[in-house]
Formats: C-alpha cells, structure tokens, sequence
C-alpha cells in the first residue's frame, strides 16, 4: 500500500511513503517501492530560529568593515534593493560596491521585529524591523528600517537571494 505524499509538477519527483514509512523518490504510479531508490531521509525543514540567526551572520560580516565578506553572503544571482540607495544591485559586483560605500559608516544592525516564514527545507523569508546604528563624522545615529531577506539553501549553504531594505516611514 503507498500514501502518496506530494506530487510538485508534471514531471517532477514525486515522494511516496510506503505503509512501512519508507520513503521513495520519483516513485510511478502502480510501480513497486522495491524498484525505487529509498531516500535516506526526507530533508527537514530548518527551524525559525535558525533564519532568524542569519542576520546575526550578516550583521557580523558588516561590522568585519569588508564588502566582500558581506557579499559573499549573497547568492551570485542575488537582488539586492539597499536602504541607502536608489539602484537596483543585480549582481555580485554591484553588492560590493554598495557594501564598499555603506561600510564606511561602521553599520551595527539590531532587529527589533522579525517574522520568520520557513518555505520548505531549503527556503525561507525573514521579514521585519531593524534599527542600524551609524557613525558619521564621528556622530552616531540611529536608522530604522523595514528589511525582507529572502533565503535559499545553495550547496549546503544559506544564501541571500533577495535583500530589501528601507528607511521606516513616519507614522501617517
């Protein structure tokens, strides 16, 4: 007897569990789970904490002052709508040059909301409120944004594949 699980599109895999609890990849209907490959064990979803904890990642390789080391966080294919300017960064060499001028002023993020939606095992979108603690001219200031991260897991690795940040409007 098969429980079909999921079936994502004409042509995709489809997961079947047996009676048993043995689950099988790409599995056909009609088809026996002794002509499948049994998969070792279904991805498990990451929990909301750990997104969350990708921005502590971030955060640390802003205050490292390098733009390459934030940028490396980013998907190669990554979007990048940044709070402190108008261009759109579609690539990995317009992230650091972003990064190259928005470190200058020794950014330190702190989120003071988050709300953290875990897609499937290997996306996820964390979306909320972040203040960034900025020096310029010597004078520290606060800025309040609204940020969405948009994460995929590539390679075995959390990458951002879609950034947005902006300045919070006022209350209206």
């Amino acid at each position: 007897m098969k429980l079909w699980v999921s079936a994502m599109a004409a042509g995709a895999a489809l997961l079947v569990v047996t009676a048993g609890g043995q689950a099988v990849a790409n599995a056909q209907p009609g088809q026996s789970a002794a002509a499948q490959p049994a998969l070792s064990a279904v991805a498990a979803k990451p929990s909301k904490a750990q997104i969350a904890a990708l921005f502590d990642t971030w955060n640390a390789a802003l205050v490292t002052g390098d733009p390459r080391k934030v940028a490396a966080l980013y998907a190669p294919d990554a979007v990048l709508l940044p709070t402190a300017s108008p261009k759109i960064r579609t690539n990995r060499a317009q992230i650091v040059d972003y990064f190259e001028h928005f470190l200058k002023n020794k950014p330190s993020g702190k989120k003071i909301r988050t709300v953290v939606d875990v897609l499937d095992a290997d996306s996820a979108i964390d979306t909320g409120l972040y203040r960034f603690t900025l020096t310029k001219d010597g004078k520290k200031q606060a800025v309040d944004a609204r940020y969405t991260y948009v994460y995929e897991k590539r390679g075995g690795k959390w990458l951002i594949v879609n950034h947005h940040s902006s300045v919070l409007p006022p209350e209206g």
